[in-house]
């Protein structure tokens, strides 16, 4: 491994030669020391899997079986066996390891699928030669006599491993064997091709392989595990190993690669799936066997989508008098036809509206227009049709932007996808909620767009507008739909971090999102692009909590647009009523669809805040939100948490813990201490905590905002920093995004008004005095 000049393909063949010489040699002595020389010709070592393609990285284990002749007793088998798994043993190489006959070979193969992928690629280490050729030619018949049930048997697995992993294509940290377009799904596309039902694209595929291959080659070299996952932290140090200039360069490459692939075998699997249908006897009820219940064209049978474009064997094709050339808006025209009627573009009508297509007009004409709609509009279906027209590089040639974001990796941990993907599921996305606006083409433009700005330098949304401005009088669209489109793309994440980062009690909030929409229809599909863009990017992005704040936000903008009063800060129920009527400690818990909320009571004092935050985290409760008011004598607060996991305590326990904390029998900063000190591994750093006075964001409030790595008690610590600052903390909103934590607070001060500004500076700084010690 630390040889200078053989790499890639050549150091993996070396690495086979090298152990294929190491084991025929243990089999030599093995066979020497344990059974008669007869016996000699009786056994055989096989290489399967990655070792039997001659694939070996420098973490890879040594998958192998030993095969005996029956002639050979089991005993003198095993005995040969032992002395050669015993020395890989000992030499820490990870060893797959069995010992089988050639009927029990076949048994297993018939039974596991993966054991049969691994046989597919057998090949011949030491020994009789005629052991192994008769596996392989066993393995091989019986593998194209069953493929009828066994391929789709590989399909399901393939689907289900797509599942729990991902695409390669678009995820942030890929497996390079598991994901969707991965290194299994290589060995798939073999297995396929073997059975001689279909078979595999060639273009780009056997270099695709290979260069994951060297992915994984410089992954396990620097990393010296045998892991496949690329993982952030990791990208930076694999890329330089490879000779690229950072992780994301990497990212990009490895999305490229998986594109291939992943092109690849859904072309394969449709093949497959049509083949065997063909098989199939036919009635007057045949075509519910094959993918597709709906009614459509028999085998050979030509169906009209739309002008110039046919279904045609489950795929959607050119009519026979279609003229490229001479007609631009043909390729929106055949992918949007093929994604409404849930069908594949054909690979090779997409090869030719590449190489034959016109280009279109400037502005497009109404038609083109509609049909990127159109194709938007059609749901799931629209993501692989959409990626056959990338994969041809036709999605760059329609909208030359898109090449800026094509595989672009994100920087924020709470994405799943790559930028490209992400838009395209946005709009897949906005798709079901096109009945709730009056534009519905707006709203799945707007999601197909709204990000187009990370492919430039500085703030995103700001270099979106900028090319969204360009870019909508080139598609056509008049000065009133490019304006609307240009306040979707600045204002995407407008929604929901109003609704997450301020209060929405505070008339201040809602007047400025007003300001900003202007419209209610505006609004509207802001909110509808807030959705999707939401779910497209993840759980932690998007969540029923989130979605409650964002509409309550909305139906109070709406009731400003509109010229209605906004409803009055609600009273307090009976309950809180009750419980500021006990006087003293009162500690309550209510269950509420997205979570707890726990409401405590207390005689009012500076920190108290903070002292409740502290015991929240010490029970394990993460908290969302918290307001405090004050009534009479006492304080009343409502936190919005979470149970980090299991159940929340039992009520007593909460309350007998603030009931200490307030007396100074638990102390609650030196317990938080000591959980921090294990929350970050010895050395880790991270960045400094940013601490921002929000300009103008409240008449009644200060509104500070703090940008820090989560971590337990870090409510507590900024409440404490306040209280010594004699600030009083009104309400606070709690966001975390992945590691970091965005939490803004209103405070004000002893006079129960705003700060003055070098009050608020003073405050600010504090906080961050505090979160750096």
């Amino acid at each position: 491994l630390a040889r200078p000049g053989i790499t890639g393909p050549g150091r993996r063949r070396a690495l086979a030669e090298l152990t294929d010489g190491w084991l025929s040699g243990l089999l030599a002595a093995a066979v020497e020391e344990s059974a008669p020389r007869a016996a000699a010709g009786g056994v055989a070592l096989v290489a399967v899997g990655g070792y039997g393609r001659g694939e070996l990285s420098p973490g890879s284990d040594l998958d192998v079986v030993l095969l005996r002749a029956t002639s050979v007793p089991l005993e003198t088998a095993a005995a040969v066996a032992d002395r050669v798994w015993y020395p890989v043993w000992d030499s820490g190489v990870r060893l797959d390891h069995s010992l089988r006959t050639v009927p029990e070979a076949r048994r297993v193969a018939s039974e596991d699928l993966r054991a049969l992928l691994g046989l597919l690629d057998l090949r011949h280490v030491a020994g009789d030669e005629e052991l192994t050729e008769g596996l392989r030619q066993t393995v091989l018949t019986d593998w194209r006599a069953f493929a009828a049930t066994r391929l789709p048997e590989l399909h399901a697995s393939c689907r289900d491993r797509a599942e729990r992993s991902g695409d390669l294509a678009f995820s942030l940290e890929p497996d390079l064997k598991e994901s969707r377009g991965g290194l299994r799904d290589l060995a798939a596309l073999r297995a396929v091709a073997a059975s001689w039902v279909a078979d595999a694209p060639h273009e780009g595929l056997d270099e695709a392989g290979r260069a994951l291959l060297d992915v994984r080659d410089a992954l396990h070299t620097v990393t010296g595990r045998a892991s496949d996952r690329l993982v952030l932290q990791e990208q930076d140090a694999v890329a330089h190993e490879l000779g690229l200039l950072d992780g994301d360069v990497l990212l990009r490459r490895v999305s490229g690669l998986g594109r291939t692939v992943a092109y690849a075998a859904d072309v394969t699997w449709h093949r497959v799936e049509r083949a065997l249908v063909s098989r199939r006897p036919r009635t007057r009820f045949g075509r519910l066997a094959g993918r597709r219940l709906t009614v459509g064209a028999a085998p050979g049978e030509r169906r009209p989508l739309a002008e110039g474009v046919v279904e045609q064997d489950g795929e959607a094709v050119l009519a026979r008098d279609a003229r490229p050339w001479e007609d631009p808006v043909l390729p929106l025209r055949a992918a949007a036809a093929a994604a409404q009627a849930g069908l594949r573009l054909a690979p090779h009508t997409v090869e030719r509206l590449a190489a034959e297509g016109a280009v279109l007009p400037e502005p497009w004409p109404q038609p083109a227009r509609d049909a990127l709609v159109s194709l938007l509009g059609a749901g799931p279906p629209a993501v692989p049709v959409w990626e056959a027209l990338d994969q041809a590089g036709l999605t760059c040639r329609l909208l030359p932007d898109w090449e800026r974001v094509r595989s672009r990796p994100q920087h924020n941990p709470v994405h799943r996808f790559t930028v490209d993907r992400h838009l395209v599921e946005t709009a897949v996305r906005a798709g079901a909620l096109t009945r709730r606006v009056d534009r519905p083409d707006l709203l799945l433009l707007g999601g197909l767009l709204h990000d187009i700005g990370k492919g430039w330098p500085g703030d995103h949304s700001e270099a979106g507008v900028a090319v969204v401005a360009e870019l909508g009088p080139r598609l056509g669209l008049p000065p009133t739909d490019v304006e609307v489109l240009v306040t979707l793309v600045r204002h995407h994440l407008l929604l929901p971090d109003t609704a997450t980062r301020r209060d929405l009690e505070d008339p201040a909030t809602v007047a400025q999102v007003a300001a900003c929409v202007r419209t209610p229809e505006v609004l509207d599909l802001l909110h509808a692009l807030s959705e999707a863009d939401g779910q497209a990017t993840g759980p932690l992005a998007w969540n029923d909590w989130k979605a409650g704040l964002v509409d309550e936000l909305v139906a109070r903008t709406h009731a400003v647009l509109r010229g209605h009063a906004v409803p009055p800060p609600p009273a307090l129920t009976d309950e809180q009523q009750r419980l500021v009527a006990l006087g003293g400690l009162s500690v309550a818990i209510e269950a509420r669809p997205f979570g707890v909320d726990v409401t405590v009571v207390a005689p009012d004092r500076v920190g108290l805040l903070a002292t409740v935050a502290g015991v929240l985290s010490l029970n394990r409760l993460a908290v969302r939100s918290a307001s405090t008011q004050t009534v009479g004598a006492s304080a009343l607060q409502v936190w919005s948490v979470v149970p980090e996991f299991g159940d929340p305590p039992a009520l007593d326990r909460l309350r007998d813990d603030v009931r200490r904390a307030l007396d100074g029998s638990l102390d609650v900063a030196q317990r938080l201490a000591r959980r921090e000190e294990s929350y970050l591994p010895s050395g880790a750093t991270v960045p400094p905590a940013r601490v921002d006075v929000v300009p103008a964001a409240s008449a009644t409030a200060t509104v500070l905002e703090v940008r820090a790595h989560d971590r337990p008690g870090l409510l507590h610590r900024i409440g404490t920093a306040l209280a010594g600052e004699g600030v009083d903390v009104r309400s606070a909103l709690v966001s975390t995004l992945g590691s970091e934590a965005v939490d803004v607070f209103y405070v004000v001060g002893r006079d129960g008004h705003p700060l003055p500004a070098t009050g608020a500076e003073r405050a600010a700084a504090a906080v961050r005095g505090a979160l750096a010690g």
